[in-house]
């Protein structure tokens, strides 16, 4: 939607509606308002259905990932239930059908919020009790987590946006963007909140650390002072503006580790924390 609340496009993207479906599903299974849950509802019941009809594979993931938070709560919808069953069979069908031994991912490219597509597989793994589902889960992002490595060192280098990556060939160095970092985060808690395998948490907090400056460029994304988060890194630089994907981005990275940290805190007999 442009400053004028015209629309750009005559139909909108399947990723933005799975990202609007996930942020639905997260208002109805987290929020104590019931106005606004009011409002989720009604919304997430017009726009589930037609995920039906997606062909993208991220859409699949913010879609998968938004009828499970909604199902968390809502257990007993048999039909968010089977629609969430449907989309994550094609994610593992999708990751069956493209991953070889030097590439195991569910395209034959690596684009944006590539940890998404891994944890949505996971998540719905692990609430239908599905092995094939989570074991693929973790072998795709294992395999990108390798990858988002700067050699041997422990320095999370998200696939850039300057052409992204693709099977045997091409991969982007910059520009590397705060999403990336988000996801990967989100997914090796949640990897490691399944498997109690203490490296998903050193995985997630090498990619938090690239927002506070152990990156490529040495230099923080994070801003103190503002609160913000600059969009990214270049080459030679980093993207001074701030804007909205960016900061969330930051922000939900930050809560997911302070959730790692309180659970370490009440948990103190099993190690869930890394030094940072």
């Amino acid at each position: 939607m442009g400053y004028d609340r015209r629309w750009q496009e005559e139909v909108g993207s399947e990723d933005s509606h799975g990202r609007a479906l996930w942020a639905l599903g997260t208002v109805l299974g987290n929020s104590e308002d019931a106005g606004l849950r009011g409002a989720a509802g009604r919304l997430f019941e017009a726009a589930a259905s037609v995920t039906m009809t997606f062909t993208s594979p991220r859409a699949w993931a913010f879609s998968v990932l938004g009828m499970q938070a909604y199902l968390d709560w809502f257990p007993g919808d048999r039909v968010v239930q089977d629609s969430r069953n449907v989309l994550a069979n094609r994610l593992l069908a999708a990751y069956e059908n493209s991953h070889s031994e030097p590439w195991q991912w569910f395209e034959k490219s690596l684009s944006y919020s590539n940890a998404r597509l891994s944890q949505a597989l996971l998540m719905a793994g692990w609430r239908s009790d599905n092995r094939r589902m989570i074991e693929a889960g973790c072998e795709s992002l294992q395999w990108l987590v390798a990858e988002q490595h700067r050699g041997n060192d422990m320095v999370f280098v998200p696939i850039g946006s300057m052409g992204f990556a693709v099977a045997g060939g091409w991969k982007a160095r910059f520009d590397q963007q705060p999403i990336e970092a988000c996801a990967t985060i989100s997914a090796c808690v949640l990897a490691h909140r399944i498997t109690q395998e203490q490296h998903w948490l050193e995985e997630a907090w090498c990619a938090f650390r690239w927002f506070l400056g152990e990156n490529d460029l040495q230099v923080p994304l994070y801003d103190a002072v503002t609160g913000g988060c600059k969009d990214g890194l270049h080459p030679d630089r980093v993207n001074e503006n701030q804007g909205a994907e960016s900061t969330l981005s930051f922000l939900m990275a930050l809560l997911e580790m302070q959730n790692v940290e309180i659970a370490s805190a009440e948990n103190p007999d099993q190690e869930m924390s890394v030094s940072n």
